[in-house]
């Protein structure tokens, strides 16, 4: 496949969006919120599912070679050991469920939409999650159960992560037809 200039740099931009959404970061815990997983799903609406996965690889990329992209402006492969580094491998993911999902249809709604973005979050979490567990139990040696993974890394998430797919749709749906673009890869 052969990838034209135009989305090279739209690649290039939202892998740079998600790493200036990775600066926006609160901590609360073993994974911060950020507005990270919001960018991810854009590239999802906006890319498609080849172009918004290849942009969210080339961030996480950037990441693990040093560049301090990650949230709390952290970096390098030392980051795999983290407890959130299974979220940043669902951000690789979530673009390709959401590209595919909004790509099967001819209309681009606001419901069509909302309800990839939250497939898109739950393949996060279902990366995630798993992940962290093993991280903090086996790594980090933490005392942990599965039920404290969920209450530190999903249940505290889910109302902000909500709002970002709200937003995504409804950004999504403005946007997409001003670039003529209908998630064509």
């Amino acid at each position: 496949m052969r990838i034209k200039t135009k989305d090279m740099i739209l690649v290039a931009l939202f892998a740079a969006l998600t790493a200036v959404g990775g600066f926006i970061s609160i901590p609360i815990g073993s994974v911060p919120i950020t507005l990270q997983s919001f960018f991810t799903l854009l590239s999802g609406v906006l890319l498609g599912p080849f172009l918004g996965a290849l942009s969210q690889l080339v961030y996480v990329i950037l990441g693990l070679v040093g560049m301090p992209v990650f949230a709390g402006g952290t970096g390098g492969i030392s980051a795999i050991f983290t407890p959130s580094f299974g979220y940043l491998i669902g951000f690789i993911v979530a673009p390709i469920v959401i590209g595919k999902v909004t790509k099967s249809g001819h209309r681009q709604g606001v419901a069509r939409l909302l309800i990839a973005c939250v497939l898109g979050t739950l393949v996060i979490y279902i990366i995630g999650l798993p992940y962290m567990y093993v991280i903090l139990k086996y790594v980090s040696k933490v005392n942990i159960t599965l039920l404290k993974t969920f209450q530190i890394g999903f249940f505290i998430f889910i109302p902000g992560d909500m709002i970002k797919c709200i937003i995504a749709s409804i950004i999504g749906v403005k946007v997409l037809p001003a670039i003529g673009k209908e998630n064509n890869n």
